[in-house]
């Protein structure tokens, strides 16, 4: 076949905001792209989310080229000031976008594989001539697309952490799995609710989401007797364990830990600390028992939810030649400038094509992939990412190199957040770093003082968990 690549699409895999912003920038560089997206419709991953309010106004939540591209189907932006909940991000927004990019995104495809044409990882030869293969599979079948280059935005929403502390499943944590889950659940849902009503439940982690869970869950408590929380931690309670609380310099952001402290100060919570799960267990009744390294093991619990994180599947790029961090698998230029034990979401460097690059040439990951284990992504990081990394595609040097981006200097990153309680208006919600005014009150349990909660972003959102 033809070794000439100019005239082939860009694969872009993943229809989430990212992947969409991707495809309008290449429409705008005249260069024809292919969104490939796993779920049943373009921003599968944010509809799982869409209850959360986000902290990002929609000032922040769309890209410039996009609403180009939106312009001549009469679509409006909504109030740049106000604060979508991920259903509106993808009804009002994402959708309308997929839309208008038409057979350009093609949903229900599954990428399976990617390489270059006739090189495995090992060949040199030749091989920055040979366009990129995309397998992927689709109702019909397997089938296979050329590109002259591939952005990856595939994000991680699908690849949560386990609960075991060793970054592996615990002995048992797959057998149980009709009985743990890996998201804040919707309490606001009839039968969700109903499974954690009254029950005992472990919550794993020490993040925003794991904030969120002990919140609701201690809110569900208020009128459901017997609704009780068990808070696992890895390390033990220290004076950030919380967050900033009420010292914070995003009042939403601190109010996230005062509930969870309001949750455990009141009864509705028991915090475990220092205890890395090891085994997870059903006793004679078929409840779980939490069993950690050091020997201990919990008292049963009805369901477990786990928030470790995310990370990205690299399974089906196995064939590229990709320079990775170690430690948080995002590229090896970025890493250092997203490292979470020293960045928050709003103290990110910008950054664009050569901090997303790869040894091999023309394949980007972008968007919340990039980060790899980090979590603390924001949309409009990933928009200007794909702004970068196209003008790069297109050759245009100038512009891929000129890199600007101001973002909010402190923020919530990682994690689900609350419901989108009709009482909060357009306060602060759940997504990323946006300042939030006037955050809507939540009782958290009964007899307790009112305590100031916002929502924050999932993974797939602009945040990540």
């Amino acid at each position: 076949m033809t070794t000439t690549t100019a005239d082939l699409p860009v694969v872009v895999i993943g229809a989430g905001p990212a992947g969409l912003a991707a495809a309008a920038h290449l429409v705008e560089h005249g260069i024809e792209p292919l969104v490939l997206e796993a779920g049943p419709a373009a921003a599968a991953a944010v509809r799982e989310w869409s209850h959360v309010r986000l902290f990002s106004t929609w000032g922040e939540l769309t890209d410039p080229a996009a609403e180009k591209l939106l312009a001549p189907t009469g679509w409006i932006k909504p109030d740049p000031a106000t604060y979508p909940s991920g259903g509106d991000w993808a009804e009002l927004y994402l959708q309308p976008l997929a839309d208008v990019l038409g057979d350009r995104v093609r949903v229900g495809a599954t990428v399976t594989g990617v390489s270059r044409t006739g090189r495995d990882r090992i060949v040199d030869a030749d091989r920055e001539a040979q366009p990129f293969v995309v397998h992927f599979t689709t109702a019909d079948g397997e089938e296979r697309v050329f590109a002259r280059a591939v952005i990856d935005a595939s994000g991680t929403w699908t690849t949560p952490s386990p609960a075991g502390a060793s970054g592996l499943a615990a002995l048992g944590e797959k057998a149980a799995a009709d009985r743990i889950s890996y998201r804040v659940p919707d309490l606001k849902d009839p039968a969700v609710r109903a499974r954690y009503a009254g029950k005992r439940t472990a919550v794993i982690g020490s993040g925003a989401s794991a904030f969120t869970a002990l919140a609701t869950l201690a809110d569900v408590a208020k009128d459901e007797p017997g609704t009780h929380a068990v808070w696992i931690l890895r390390r033990g309670i220290s004076g950030s364990t919380f967050g900033g609380g009420e010292a914070d310099q995003l009042p939403a952001r601190g109010a996230l830990g005062l509930a969870a402290k309001a949750a455990v100060d009141n009864g509705y919570a028991d915090a475990v600390t220092g205890f890395r799960t090891e085994a997870i267990e059903r006793d004679g009744e078929g409840r779980l028992v939490l069993a950690g390294e050091d020997g201990r093991r919990l008292d049963p619990v009805d369901e477990v939810i786990v928030l470790t994180g995310f990370r990205p599947d690299l399974s089906f790029l196995s064939e590229l030649r990709l320079g990775l961090d170690e430690r948080l698998q995002a590229p090896v230029e970025l890493a250092p400038l997203i490292d979470p034990n020293q960045h928050s979401c709003g103290t990110v460097y910008p950054h664009g094509h050569r901090e997303l690059s790869h040894p091999e040439p023309g394949v980007y990951l972008v968007g919340m992939k990039s980060y790899g284990r980090a979590p603390t992504f924001l949309a409009m990081t990933g928009y200007e990412q794909v702004r970068s990394v196209t003008a790069a595609i297109a050759g245009d040097l100038e512009s891929a190199d000129c890199v600007e981006l101001t973002l909010p200097e402190t923020g919530v990153c990682g994690g689900a957040g609350l419901f989108d309680d009709p009482a909060a208006g357009q306060a602060g919600g759940g997504g990323c770093c946006a300042p939030a005014p006037a955050p809507a009150l939540v009782q958290i349990g009964v007899g307790a003082p009112a305590v100031v909660v916002a929502e924050e972003a999932p993974a797939g959102g602009c945040c990540g968990s």
